[in-house]
């Protein structure tokens, strides 16, 4: 695989984890404070911390496979770490502008979206069913959200 398939690797690794762990962790930070500075300081906390480790888990995890150039890992390193950051960090443009729920209600949506929309391109480009791919994807980051609301909610009752 080339550096172009080495960053689109990054990108759509990055995209994907980033939307479906910002989600969860800013639903269930929401179920169980009803906090919107808890939730800046998870979106924050998720865009450095998971960023980095993601990148660095790639950057292990192409070294390990030996056969890719370091021009290749690093490629995607550094896309894995930008898409992860930058697909954490833009939930905080809702959060900041939005009512609590209406922010959660909204981040939501735009994940979705963009999940969506990534995995009929990737369906196109392989030539498979973008309804199938893209219900696949969206299923779990469904699944993700109701259960990380879920335990929210209990944490919630539980030390609430």
């Amino acid at each position: 695989m080339e550096l172009v398939g080495h960053i689109r690797s990054g990108i759509g690794f990055g995209l994907t984890s980033s939307i479906i762990t910002t989600l969860g962790l800013m639903v269930g930070l929401f179920a169980g404070t009803q906090s919107r500075l808890v939730v800046i300081g998870g979106i924050l906390t998720i865009a450095v911390a998971d960023a980095l480790s993601d990148a660095m888990a790639m950057h292990v995890s192409e070294e390990s496979e030996g056969m890719h150039s370091p021009t290749e890992i690093w490629g995607a390193t550094g896309a894995t770490f930008l898409a992860k950051f930058f697909f954490a960090i833009i939930f905080l443009a809702p959060v900041l502008l939005l009512e609590l729920q209406l922010a959660i209600m909204a981040s939501i949506s735009l994940g979705l979206l963009l999940i969506f929309g990534f995995s009929c391109w990737i369906a196109l480009q392989q030539k498979k069913s973008w309804l199938h791919m893209a219900g696949e994807h969206l299923l779990i980051a469904v699944l993700v959200i109701a259960l990380t609301y879920y335990i929210g909610t209990q944490i919630a009752v539980i030390f609430g």
